[in-house]
């Protein structure tokens, strides 16, 4: 099997007992698959929840608190508890694991994201093994990732991940709530995230756990466009990653054949949160789709949103979103601008959005 890049990230609900504690047995048996994979020659990054779950036990909380100020102080706690259990048990495989905390500021800043990304190749290049999670104890509710399911996506696309397996406590996605429906089946392979996918996916999976099935497939829908295979799913034992990676895992597999391989400001460009909205007529449309063209303020006739120029929007049409973009307007000069021929703008950039800075959005 030629050496890949994975990201796996684990759920609380798959690390602790049902009374929120760090469950050894359990987070032993990932430990050993994770270490199956390095000792196969692949590079492995983990993405882990369970801070949260491993810390409110000792603050004295009887369950997993509900208040911000109490999740940030059950993580600091837990943060620390989960790390040390993790370095006990991976020394056992000569593996040395390193803590990286991220925020939503470490994705939509260019430079943060430049930073990070050099840290994880770094790691990686020194066969360590990166463990993430968000940094709970300081997000505040505008940038935190919602769940561990969407960071994990983020990061699958920050490193160029070959695979990313989300293992949880269902194994995989079915096409009705199995919980409340005997009859529900199992999806075994899917191609592309729709939107009516999200009306049998509702529910979190656990009352330890904050990720539902919805999260997991928003969070697939991010890394396919990140062009990262998705799988979703269970399994027991040292091998189960490897079973997984060779297409024969108890989940739901997403991918397709024509996922892109982007590059790293096209990286940022498709996972980092956008500003604004931009409306283009259908010259527009058709220069940036079919006639690889830039964007000119010439085809824009309505701006949403208060951005600046270096930011990310989304782009439409008459037909939908087309892509999203980093411009070069800001939106009180977007408005001034549109609709306007170039050569009338002195003062203003050629390009809304110039080509090399702009990516299309797959249709589903």
């Amino acid at each position: 099997m030629e050496k890949k890049r994975i990201v796996v990230k684990i759920g609380s609900s798959s690390l602790t007992n049902s009374k929120g504690e760090i469950d050894k047995v359990r987070l032993m048996d990932h430990v050993q698959a994770i270490a199956t994979l390095k000792m196969q020659g692949h590079e492995v990054l983990l993405v882990s929840s369970g801070a949260v779950a491993a810390g409110f036990k000792q603050l004295g909380y009887p369950a997993r608190p509900v208040t911000v100020k109490g999740r940030q102080a059950a993580a600091a706690v837990g943060q620390s508890l989960l790390l040390q259990t993790y370095q006990a048990l991976f020394s056992i495989y000569d593996i040395i694991p390193a803590q990286i905390l991220l925020t939503r500021t470490d994705f939509s800043k260019k430079e943060c994201y430049k930073n990070a990304y050099a840290t994880f190749e770094e790691l990686l290049e020194r066969s360590m093994l990166p463990i993430i999670n968000e940094n709970d104890t300081v997000s505040i509710s505008e940038l935190t990732f919602g769940d561990n399911d969407m960071l994990s996506a983020l990061v699958s696309g920050l490193v160029h991940a070959d695979q990313l397996i989300i293992l949880t406590d269902i194994n995989g996605l079915y096409n009705a709530n199995p919980a409340k429906n005997p009859q529900a089946e199992r999806i075994d392979r899917l191609t592309a995230i729709t939107d009516d996918m999200f009306a049998f996916a509702d529910g979190a999976g656990s009352k330890i756990g904050t990720g539902g099935m919805t999260s997991k497939l928003l969070a697939a829908r991010a890394a396919l466009q990140a062009g990262v295979k998705v799988f979703i799913g269970t399994g027991q034992g040292a091998d189960k990653l490897v079973t997984i990676l060779a297409g024969h895992g108890d989940g739901t597999y997403i991918e397709h054949d024509e996922l892109a391989v982007l590059a790293n400001h096209k990286q940022w460009i498709a996972l980092t949160e956008v500003s604004g909205k931009i409306f283009i007529d259908s010259g527009a449309e058709q220069a940036l789709l079919d006639n690889g063209k830039s964007l000119l303020p010439a085809g824009v006739y309505r701006v949403e949103g208060d951005f600046s120029s270096g930011d990310v929007v989304e782009v439409y049409s008459k037909n939908g979103l087309l892509g999203r973009g980093e411009v070069l307007y800001s939106s009180l000069e977007l408005a001034s601008a549109m609709g306007k021929r170039t050569d009338t703008l002195s003062k203003y950039p050629c390009e809304v959005i110039h080509r090399n800075k702009w990516l299309k959005i797959q249709a589903n």
